[in-house]
């Protein structure tokens, strides 16, 4: 390899510092709420929203990969990696990591879903700096040594047994098996005891190698941040660790509604020693771009969105089958869920279905009513306002927007949007979607006769 000299190097970044673009997005009053947007030479995109207010500052990094991007020989891969970006970079072992954030009483952590992950630490504001560097050295500078796969590969074996352990949450995936088959959207995210024994570091680094360049990375922070002060610690991370610009970027793998599964009136039965029977009915919903979807979060809300929605008060207030009865939608970049669930003694299984499918249908028929309608937008617009008091929810909700839609929406203008949802909006949107014939997943304890009966619940 044929090294630079000094002067070619500084003219090179030089360049690159001329070709970096920002933009303000979203403009708050006296700069709060502010929202800007700077894109690097490369791709990588840095997104602030500013707030003085506050004394913290949350610090993510969102890479364009999930689960959904897996084939079927590297399920749970993601996630994988996702604790190998953890256990030791060139500059820090796995104890430095921990114990940075550690000495400074910041929360450290990440999560893995179906269409991306985030890795993210919670700082005092004059902590950034040091947040900064750690996550940025953790996604640009991994080792990913064979050591550190086989020890991690007991904690997520350990995570999966966690999981299984969990009914309400096995119901969940089981009720995506049921919906989308054995597709990626279908499988779990954790993968499964096979996936997870087979991969190998060889495997997982392609896989991070593949996915992790600066076009498929989205920084975002929040609270009490500078913004061209983010973005120069955010590009000396990443030159520091040469992973500014990337010449072997793969695009991200387009997703195709077209080419998934979906399925109607299937019944998947797991039966298990269980002291509740755990049930979820539901229909193919709307992707997450659908415009729609406004409309089908105050149909969610009313339908089983609190303590005064129907499911609450049909299944669980008037005859008290239930003690966790809820709906509740998935919206995926091409698709998406609608679900209702509900936890009952094995012997009010059928009581419950029948209750939740006559409501389904009651609304995919008559609608809802104009008061039931006010109530849940006003529910939707508080709940939004007061998901958003900390700065990581609101580094979630950039980090996200500029990842999964390209673009940012002011509290105000989302508060809009949900009060211009209209009854006849609502009515439309229950007709096509809760006209479907449903599918249906339970586990429990149930015997074989009663087992058998489901399949009239979907009929």
């Amino acid at each position: 390899m044929t090294s630079r000299s000094p002067k070619t190097t500084a003219r090179t970044s030089s360049e690159a510092r001329a070709v970096a673009r920002t933009q303000t997005l979203l403009k708050g009053k006296d700069g709060i709420g502010t929202v800007r947007r700077t894109t690097l030479p490369g791709g990588l995109r840095v997104i602030t929203e500013t707030l003085p207010s506050v004394r913290s500052a949350t610090f993510g990094i969102w890479a364009h990969v999930g689960s959904r991007d897996e084939t079927p020989a590297l399920g749970g891969a993601t996630h994988y990696l996702e604790h190998l970006l953890f256990k030791g970079t060139h500059r820090r072992s796995a104890l430095d990591i921990s114990s940075a954030l550690d000495a400074v009483g910041g929360e450290m952590n990440a999560f893995t879903a179906k269409e991306y992950t985030c890795y993210y630490a919670r700082v005092l504001d004059t902590d950034l700096p040091l947040a900064i560097d750690v996550v940025c050295d953790m996604l640009t500078g991994s080792l990913i040594l064979q050591e550190d796969v086989d020890a991690e590969r007991g904690v997520i074996l350990e995570e999966i047994a966690m999981t299984e352990d969990d009914p309400g949450d096995v119901v969940h995936d089981l009720f995506a098996k049921t919906m989308f088959g054995d597709t990626p959207l279908g499988r779990p995210v954790l993968g499964t005891v096979d996936t997870v024994e087979a991969l190998t570091a060889d495997r997982v680094r392609r896989f991070y190698k593949k996915h992790y360049d600066p076009t498929h990375l989205v920084v975002a922070a929040a609270g009490n941040v500078d913004h061209a002060t983010v973005v120069r610690h955010v590009r000396r991370a990443f030159e520091k660790a040469g992973a500014l610009t990337r010449t072997d970027a793969v695009p991200v793998a387009p997703r195709d509604g077209r080419r998934t599964i979906r399925t109607a009136g299937r019944v998947e039965v797991l039966s298990r020693r269980t002291e509740q029977a755990h049930v979820v009915l539901g229909v193919p919903g709307l992707a997450r771009t659908d415009d729609r979807r406004w409309a089908l979060g105050v149909l969610n809300t009313a339908l089983g969105g609190g303590m005064s929605s129907r499911l609450f008060q049909e299944v669980r207030e008037k005859r008290g089958l239930a003690y966790s009865v809820y709906s509740y939608t998935s919206g995926f970049a091409d698709c998406g869920l609608f679900g209702v669930y509900a936890g009952c003694r094995p012997s009010q299984v059928h009581d419950v279905l029948s209750i939740c499918r006559d409501e389904l249908d009651r609304v995919a028929r008559e609608g809802l009513t104009d008061d039931e309608i006010a109530r849940a937008i006003g529910q939707l617009k508080g709940s939004t306002v007061l998901g958003l008091e900390d700065t990581g929810a609101l580094m979630n909700r950039i980090g996200k927007s500029e990842l999964c839609w390209g673009d940012q929406m002011s509290v105000d203008d989302m508060l809009a949007r949900m009060a211009a949802v209209t009854p006849d909006d609502v009515r439309d949107v229950a007709a096509e979607l809760l006209g479907q014939r449903p599918s249906l997943s339970v586990i429990g304890p149930l015997k074989d006769k009663q087992a058998d009966r489901l399949h009239t619940a979907v009929a």
